[in-house]
């Protein structure tokens, strides 16, 4: 898809021609003082601000419709719900896991421990208690050696199983937080899951249009709505690949809608595609309007002339004088090389070579 050049022109017409009266019918012109702008043609599509099409997360079927098409939404606002059973029945499956993993659930599991740790303190202070008798006896030459050994490794045996007591029950502890953790994590998956068959609103917006019904069969494929900012538009925009090159975000772009004949209404570059479409050889650019029109609406159709350059006061010429890009005829007949400048689709500036005095007539004629 290739894009001519399209300059505005901003010149008046009526002070371009001057017919001499020598006797002949040639047209004789001579070059005039006004403005020039070099424009990139474009042509495009509205879209609205933020404007986006809803997917649901899974399949299933659609099973209602909270909105129709015009109304206005909120971010978070359901749009439709998707019927399944699986998000449903794992979330039945995580809260259930998470109720024999809570640790309240498993509180008789840490009772008995904590009551082995007792169980276990008691022995090893009895063992204690036992032993330092039999020391205080060996001291005073009462018992024997063995006697004392067997207390001293009852001790050091009771004292082990406390302490393997206290590491069992806080390894024990351990497990049942953890358990409860993941469990209690996997049923808010499970939860956010089963709210994602509820599709909501992204933006704050208006719903354009609803592409299923209630009852219809969905996939993570299939478009559901079509929502958008209705403040606020954007002028999406083809540029050809040659001309691409000389745009830039800022330049003031000069917009014409179908919808409203005879007006002219100001934009701005604001984004240029980095990427070509291979298909159509054009990039994609672009525009905010200045003062964007009362009424608006997706996907219209517009043209647009992005300004490249402007000079308020140049010499003009018609374009249909140049003899090739450096040649003029003058009315008697002879060439007049000049330099040229800015050009929109009739006219040419003149740099040098001519003066507003000179007269030129047509090459074809």
């Amino acid at each position: 898809m290739k894009f001519k050049r399209y300059l505005l022109p901003l010149w008046p017409v009526w002070l371009l021609l001057w017919l001499a009266g020598c006797g002949d019918k040639a047209e004789r012109v001579k070059p005039v003082w006004s403005a020039i702008s070099e424009s990139v043609y474009a042509a495009g599509t509205v879209k609205s601000g933020q404007q986006y099409q809803a997917f649901a997360t899974g399949s299933g079927v659609i099973q209602a419709v909270f909105v129709r098409e015009g109304d206005s939404v909120r971010v978070g606002a359901p749009l439709l719900s998707i019927a399944t059973d699986v998000p449903r029945l794992t979330q039945e499956n995580a809260a259930l896991a998470a109720r024999y993993a809570d640790v309240a659930a498993n509180r008789s599991q840490l009772q008995e421990a904590r009551e082995r740790i007792a169980l276990q303190r008691r022995t090893m202070q009895n063992d204690l208690v036992q032993l330092a008798r039999q020391r205080r006896l060996w001291e005073q030459s009462i018992g024997t050696k063995l006697t004392l050994e067997q207390r001293e490794l009852a001790y050091a045996a009771s004292k082990t199983a406390y302490e393997s007591a206290v590491l069992s029950y806080q390894t024990l502890q351990r497990q049942l937080d953890f358990a409860a953790a993941q469990a209690r994590k996997n049923l808010q998956i499970a939860r956010t899951q089963a709210a994602d068959f509820i599709v909501r609103s992204k933006v704050n917006g208006l719903v354009y249009q609803l592409y299923r019904e209630k009852g219809e069969a969905v996939t993570p494929q299939t478009a559901l709505a079509l929502l958008g900012d209705a403040r606020h538009f954007v002028l999406e925009m083809q540029v050809d690949e040659s001309d691409i090159v000389r745009v830039r975000p800022g330049q003031q772009v000069l917009v014409t809608l179908d919808s409203y004949k005879g007006q002219v209404f100001t934009a701005r570059v604001t984004r240029i595609s980095p990427m070509m479409s291979t298909s159509s050889r054009t990039f994609e650019v672009d525009a905010a309007f200045v003062r964007q029109p009362p009424v608006l609406y997706p996907f219209v159709s517009f043209e647009a002339n992005i300004v490249l350059q402007t000079n308020p006061r140049a010499l003009l010429i018609p374009r249909r004088l140049l003899v090739d890009d450096s040649t003029v005829r003058k009315s008697d007949g002879k060439l007049a090389r000049i330099k040229t400048g800015l050009r929109d689709y009739q006219m040419v500036e003149i740099l040098s070579g001519l003066t507003p005095a000179d007269e030129l007539t047509d090459p074809a004629k």
